[in-house]
């Protein structure tokens, strides 16, 4: 009977020391860790990951400055690429901060230049100047009110410039290979615009300057298709402002759409002025 009981108790006490010991091997075997434990390692690992620097945790080496960028709002200093997305020919500098206020440096084989709505003030020669490979530009909407001379004409395959929404009051010099030229919502009057500026543009095709005070409408080129020069100040127009007025057999079909909306002009007094175009420009006509 002793023996009987002495078993009774022996069995239960073996299960349950090997059932514990297995049950460590297990966790040994599978790595997996008290709770207590992991929790403590998880608080670790974020208290951790908050001491390191954003640019040393994703493998940048170097000493980090006493102010950071934003400190001192000036990104002349900081690379282009670092306050832009540069893809492969294309860099997006869209409303940069700390505040962008001149172009900043490009790759060497950027194409096309996305920089709106900054604080960019005045464009320079040297801006581009090492950049040939510029197809397009767009600037629209910060306050370039000065672009030095040979800024954008010594660009050779640039196509298409965007300038809308800055403070122009004087328009640059454009290249020959243009084909979209966008001006929208300048300080533009006619003495900034000299009256040959679009001459020589053989390929344009869109042009754009809308909402400015220019007086008058400047020469077309014959490969122009659409023309916004809306609300604006442009009191008159001639029979040679469009079409040729010593040439009744001229024809111009290409030109397709001209906006003169919201100018003094009225145009029903210049019938004479519109028989070369395809359809009569959207205006004011009583």
């Amino acid at each position: 009977m002793t023996t009987v009981v002495f078993l009774c108790l022996l069995v239960p006490w073996l299960a349950t020391v090997s059932g514990n010991s297995l049950d460590q091997k297990t966790q040994l075997i599978l790595g997996r860790v008290p709770a207590r434990h992991r929790a403590g390692d998880y608080l670790e690992s974020r208290k951790t990951k908050r001491e390191v620097p954003a640019h040393r945790e994703h493998g940048m080496l170097g000493d980090e400055p006493e102010d950071g960028p934003d400190a001192g709002g000036d990104t002349s200093d900081l690379p282009t690429c670092l306050l832009c997305v540069c893809l492969t020919g294309s860099v997006y500098c869209e409303e940069v901060s700390p505040d962008m206020t001149s172009v900043p440096a490009l790759p060497k084989e950027t194409a096309y230049l996305y920089a709106r709505y900054n604080r960019i003030k005045k464009i320079r020669s040297k801006d581009f100047a090492d950049i040939l490979t510029l197809k397009r530009i767009d600037l629209t909407g910060n306050l370039i009110s000065e672009v030095e001379d040979g800024a954008f004409s010594k660009l050779p395959v640039l196509e298409e410039l965007n300038l809308s929404e800055n403070r122009l009051v004087k328009l640059p010099m454009l290249p020959a290979k243009l084909t979209v030229f966008n001006a929208n919502y300048n300080l533009l009057k006619t003495r900034g615009v000299k009256a040959t500026a679009f001459k020589k543009l053989t390929r344009l095709v869109n042009l754009f300057l809308a909402d400015n005070q220019l007086e008058a409408v400047p020469q077309i080129p014959e490969s122009v298709r659409t023309v916004h020069l809306q609300n604006n100040n442009i009191t008159e127009i001639s029979v040679d402002t469009f079409c040729k007025g010593n040439n009744t057999y001229y024809l111009r079909p290409s030109l397709n759409e001209v906006r003169l909306d919201g100018n003094p002009v009225v145009l029903s007094k210049y019938p004479d002025s519109f028989i070369c175009l395809r359809s009569l420009p959207l205006g004011r006509y009583d």
